[in-house]
């Protein structure tokens, strides 16, 4: 995910991270959140943990970043910001992302059959779009990520326990999007 950082936060977290590990965690803000949160607005729990693969520092200080994410992890709670930090630091536990030997032939179904809704979505044919040879929970995360999802919807999907139950809540948006989409043809709406 290409990222461009610009506030001061996090050129300061970006800073700390490239010093050490190259990690960095991100969570999506809760809707709602007011101005007066005092830079801890709520967000949820559930994150993924990104390695920073590229790093680019311009001449002012804002970075230009490629994160490559990791793992899925559950936040416990906040550590007190050290004298001066000005990002905010989290203790998290992973989520294990492990599948379950029985989940691997009905993955394998579900994933053709998010293929075959896909298909509208793309020119030519599928096999110049979506890698055959890649892994199952790969492929499906990625999706997860890049679809025209909007927000709660892929907080939604990260939330979901599993490649087979993220897959299989793919295909139900995919398939109520493409409901809904008939329906406004059929009544005359523009979109």
């Amino acid at each position: 995910m290409p990222l461009h950082i610009f506030e001061s936060r996090y050129r300061q977290m970006v800073a700390d991270a490239l010093a050490g590990d190259r990690l960095i965690g991100m969570v999506l803000l809760r809707p709602g959140h007011k101005a007066d949160d005092e830079g801890r607005p709520p967000v949820y729990g559930t994150g993924c943990t990104g390695l920073i693969t590229h790093a680019e520092r311009l001449d002012d200080g804002r970075f230009n970043l490629v994160l490559r994410g990791l793992d899925k992890f559950t936040m416990l709670g906040e550590e007190d910001p050290a004298i001066g930090q000005l990002y905010r630091r989290a203790i998290i536990t992973p989520i294990d992302e492990t599948i379950p030997a029985g989940d691997r032939d009905p993955l394998k179904a579900a994933r053709r059959r998010l293929e075959e809704l896909l298909v509208p979505l793309f020119e030519g044919t599928m096999e110049s779009r979506l890698p055959h040879n890649m892994p199952d929970d790969d492929l499906i995360n990625a999706l997860a990520q890049y679809l025209d999802f909007d927000p709660l919807e892929k907080q939604a999907l990260l939330e979901r326990l599993g490649p087979l139950a993220r897959c299989q809540s793919m295909i139900e948006l995919l398939e109520m999007k493409a409901l809904l989409k008939n329906s406004a043809g059929d009544a005359g709406l523009v979109h």
